[in-house]
């Protein structure tokens, strides 16, 4: 007989099935009949284990390997139902065994769709993680890859940008996809997908340019995107040694210059970011600085030379598109040189002089175009410390600008100007007559006079062209002509903006500024171009800021603006007023009205009654402003809400204002779905939520002020309305975790204020008298939830068992009911186990004050009344001071009278120990005894002291 079968073990059927001339076809299709159905077990294990395998069986076969089309299909189907799984391990290996049964190429294949969709929407990082790891990349599913670097979960961002890295290739993405990918992963806020990016995204991307940075540039759109190539330049650079970086901007000529003619955007960026990368480096990278970069006043010639080529646009070729776009890189090419000047070494004088002249006369050139002159001013500034000598050099240079000296042509005096007429007529009329008497003589043959003749014409024709040079030529004489054209204003506004800037608040406003206000500032608030009219108000809200007066002068003035102007203007206006209300506070701008003057022997108001009415109008000014401030939350331009929002935030969290309205719009606000795409301020909000509400109680009880009406206005709102889209649940939920008086910062739990409620007993009593108002309402289920989810204190369990019982009285609803009767179960839970705590304590203090009692017995020590009334004493100080700290509950209180009238039937001499404070902790009964000798024998020392004086 034959050696018996026996069943083969998994791994041996899959060693067998690997051997030569085997087919593994086979193997799939006998192990599929045996676990196919159990996908669908009960048990979480076996459906795990199933799909486990069939991902085991697929990735173990060749590339080449074929299956069965009914066995695909069974397969393919029992994993996309498998990819619903409740449970994430087992959706993981359906995930994983669906990789192999993809096909990219069709748009219809139903695993890319069940893909797409659960890279998406699936709530399990690590099933994200499986399928990115999975899905091949594809037109219809690149855009899902690179969403990914958007997810929450760090190690999800890190793998995507792995995945587009190893699979993607870099021209398979837009420009605007990569600037996007490379600017949220090097400012990532984990360390662990910047390194993903810096050592795997970035360095597959200069692979793809062999390694050429200036190639990987280009493809980056440097002109448009300068921040995002600063950062890969930066992480370039901090992967490769000096030596290699500064090779590329080596030149031959040894000039250390890069030839005008070869310089592009992105070489023009590199040797800056390189430039200021080796000044960072000390002392290592001056050595290589001084290989690229050439003294002071070499440089200086070689900007202005390229300043002065670059072209300037007239009005035929305005419509150029080409040469405007030629003409931006060359602009672009001159920032960038403009801020290698940091770079330099300016500490000696004579190159530092040379460079402030050469920078004041490209500022005074007339073709400097106007993208530079800020960056001009700001090195010009960066260089000169001293305040009053920077405004002495701008002073100067917008002179130079606005009041150029030109060359003109004086006009002659008119009496001179008859005269020449009438001696060039006279001029003409002997000329007409000589040549008359010229024919004459020909006629008559008299050659002789007919020479002379010639030679008086010939005179007469000198003095002629004499006398019309004479006539042409004016004087000409250089005078100052003061230009006014928005070209030339813009300049000099902009010069004015940088140096305010960069001075200091203490200088303040002295007369060369006031002469420039006067002149350039306050005129420019009303001018035609809105481009000079926004300078002008930016310069108007810097000077603000020098000095309060004239803060306080000109407020209205950018109310004003705030109020009428274009939007744009409107948003420089709206931040300056912020910065001025942060600095100053709101009392420079309170207008007073002038008090009248009384006539003599009239009878004068009281003073209280002055400073009332004064107060009362300080108070309305003050409320208009923030009326006004505050109905910019509403307003259609994102950019104005985001200003509003930011601006009204800082004051509430600087302490300057106090106000639940504001804040309630605030969270209005930052819920609505019409700021969705406002991302700066729904950022700016989030992070000022949780920092206001827990940095004091009195913040937290502005958000207590604002939870009901904040919800009340969600409940009202009208279906129209895209808050009526809002979740109110979540929004009470916030408002209720904003307002734990767990989360607030520890050098706030304790204020000297300090009170025995917390706000969220305050705000349980306000939701309570909500809920009776209405029992009814639909909100009831909010307020309810809420109110399950406070952290309630002792001090109010009774007060709010009371309440709880109206509630429930009242209350229909059953859901409402189950979780009112929870609550209420929990409070009466925990009032028992305080007053069980309370007993045990009190208990301890009547065991001591027994054994203090009987220790007095034993040493006869006599009480004198007058001992009587120092203990009495004792008791009142004890009581007022009790009376700042948390109140005991009731029941505990009714056991405490009842242990003490206990311990005075067991003890005569109870009334002469002061009663001891509830917080006092257990002794042993000798340190008890020791104790209450010790204070008999003071108190009766200072009896026997009181008896003796």
């Amino acid at each position: 007989m034959g050696k018996e079968k026996r069943l083969l073990l998994i791994k041996e059927a899959f060693q067998l099935a690997q051997q030569p001339h085997q087919n593994q076809a086979k193997l799939v299709v006998a192990l599929n009949r045996t676990y196919g159905s159990s996908h669908e077990a009960n048990s979480n294990a076996v459906r795990f284990r199933a799909c486990q395998l069939i991902n085991k069986l697929l990735g173990n076969m060749p590339e080449n390997a074929q299956i069965d089309d009914d066995l695909f299909d069974k397969i393919n189907e029992a994993m996309l139902i498998r990819l619903k799984d409740k449970v994430p391990n087992v959706r993981i290996q359906a995930v994983l065994a669906l990789s192999r049964l993809q096909d990219p190429k069709d748009d219809e294949c139903p695993v890319v769709n069940a893909y797409a969709t659960l890279i998406e929407n699936d709530s399990n990082p690590e099933v994200r993680r499986a399928v990115l790891s999975c899905i091949a990349p594809s037109a219809k599913t690149l855009p899902k890859i690179v969403g990914r670097t958007k997810d929450v979960k760090e190690t999800v961002r890190k793998l995507a940008y792995q995945v587009l890295a190893e699979k993607v290739h870099m021209r398979a993405l837009s420009i605007a996809q990569r600037v996007m990918l490379l600017q949220q992963g090097l400012n990532d806020r984990s360390d662990a997908v910047k390194q993903a990016m810096q050592k795997h995204l970035l360095q597959g991307w200069l692979r793809f340019t062999e390694g050429n940075i200036l190639e990987l540039l280009h493809r980056l759109d440097v002109e448009n995107s300068s921040e995002v190539a600063v950062s890969v330049l930066n992480a370039l650079f901090s992967m490769t040694p000096l030596n290699e970086l500064a090779e590329i901007c080596k030149n031959n000529d040894g000039r250390k210059l890069i030839p005008a003619d070869t310089l592009t955007p992105e070489f023009a960026l590199y040797w800056r970011v390189l430039c200021e990368h080796l000044k960072s480096k000390g002392e290592e990278g001056e050595e290589f600085l001084e290989q690229i970069l050439p003294e002071p006043v070499v440089y200086a010639e070689y900007l202005l030379s390229y300043i002065q080529s670059i072209p300037v646009v007239t009005e035929e070729q305005r419509g150029d598109f080409s040469y405007i776009g030629n003409l931006m890189t060359k602009e672009f090419i001159g920032q960038q040189l403009i801020l290698i000047i940091k770079s330099l070494d300016t500490n000696e004088e004579g190159g530092r002089k040379r460079l402030l002249g050469i920078l004041q006369e490209i500022l005074t050139l007339p073709t400097t175009p106007i993208s530079l002159i800020s960056f001009l001013v700001e090195r010009l500034l960066h260089i000169i410390i001293d305040d009053n000598k920077r405004i002495q050099i701008v002073t100067e240079i917008i002179s130079e600008i606005r009041a150029p000296i030109v060359t003109v042509a004086v006009n002659n005096d008119p009496a001179d100007a008859r005269k020449k007429e009438l001696k060039m007529a006279e001029i003409k009329v002997k000329l007409i007559e000589a040549k008359d008497s010229l024919e004459n003589c020909i006629t008559l043959q008299d050659f002789h006079r007919a020479s002379e003749l010639k030679e008086e014409i010939k005179a007469l024709e000198d003095a002629k062209i004499n006398l019309l040079k004479e006539t042409e030529q004016h004087e000409m004489k250089e005078v100052h002509i003061e230009k006014n054209d928005a070209e030339t204003l813009q300049k000099c506004l902009i010069l004015c903006y940088e140096l305010l800037k960069q001075m200091s608040t203490s200088t303040g406003i002295g007369a060369t500024m006031d002469g420039i206000i006067e002149s350039l500032i306050l005129p420019g608030i009303i001018n035609v171009h809105p481009v000079v009219r926004n300078l002008a108000v930016l310069c108007l809200g810097c000077c603000g800021l020098q000095n309060q007066d004239f803060a306080s002068k000109h407020f209205v003035l950018l109310l004003q603006v705030l109020q009428i102007d274009d939007v744009t203007i409107k948003i420089s206006a709206l931040k300056a007023i912020f910065d001025q209300l942060m600095t100053f506070g709101f009392e420079p701008f309170k207008t007073k009205k002038i008090k009248a003057t009384q006539k003599e022997g009239a009878e004068i108001n009281s003073s209280e009654e002055q400073e009332s009415k004064e107060s009362e109008e300080e108070t309305a000014i003050a409320k208009n402003v923030l009326k006004l401030l505050s109905d910019f939350l509403d307003s259609e331009v994102s950019e104005l809400r985001t200003g509003a929002a930011e601006g009204l935030a800082k004051l509430m969290f600087s302490g300057l204002l106090v106000s639940s309205r504001i804040l309630s719009h605030l969270v209005l606000l930052w819920y609505n779905p019409v700021t969705e795409e406002d991302i700066r301020l729904r950022h700016c909000l989030g992070v000022f939520f949780p920092m206001f509400a827990y940095a004091s109680r009195t913040n937290q009880e502005c958000f207590e002020e604002a939870f009901l009406p904040t919800l009340q206005t969600l409940a009202n709102a009208p279906a129209s309305s895209p808050l009526a889209e809002i979740d109110i649940t979540n929004v009470a939920e916030l408002l209720v975790d904003l307002t734990r008086p767990s989360g607030l910062n520890p050098q706030a739990k304790n204020p000297p204020d300090y009170q025995a409620l917390t706000v969220h007993d305050n705000l349980a009593m306000k939701i309570c008298n909500e809920i009776l108002t209405c029992p009814h309402s639909p909100e009831v289920r909010v307020y309810t939830k809420a109110l399950s989810s406070l952290e309630l204190s002792s001090d109010l369990a009774k007060d709010l068992l009371v309440v709880l019982n109206e509630i429930l009285e009242q209350v229909k609803d059953r859901t409402c009911l189950r979780a009112l009767e929870k609550i209420k179960i929990q409070i009466e839970k925990g009032i028992k186990e305080h007053s069980d705590q309370a007993v045990a304590a009190q208990d301890d203090i009547t065991t001591m004050t027994v054994l203090q009692s009987e220790d007095e017995k034993n040493k006869d020590v006599y009480i004198t009344p007058v001992k009587e009334v120092k203990a009495t004493r004792m008791k009142s100080t004890q009581q007022k001071t009790n009376r700042g700290r948390r109140k005991v509950v009731a029941s505990a209180r009714t056991n405490r009278r009842r242990q003490t009238i206990e311990a005075e039937a067991n003890s005569e001499s109870d009334h002469e120990v002061p009663e001891p404070e509830s917080e006092m902790k257990m002794r042993l009964p000798r340190r008890a005894k020791t104790a209450a000798l010790e204070k008999s024998k003071l108190n009766l020392a200072q009896f026997l002291n009181e008896d003796t004086s």
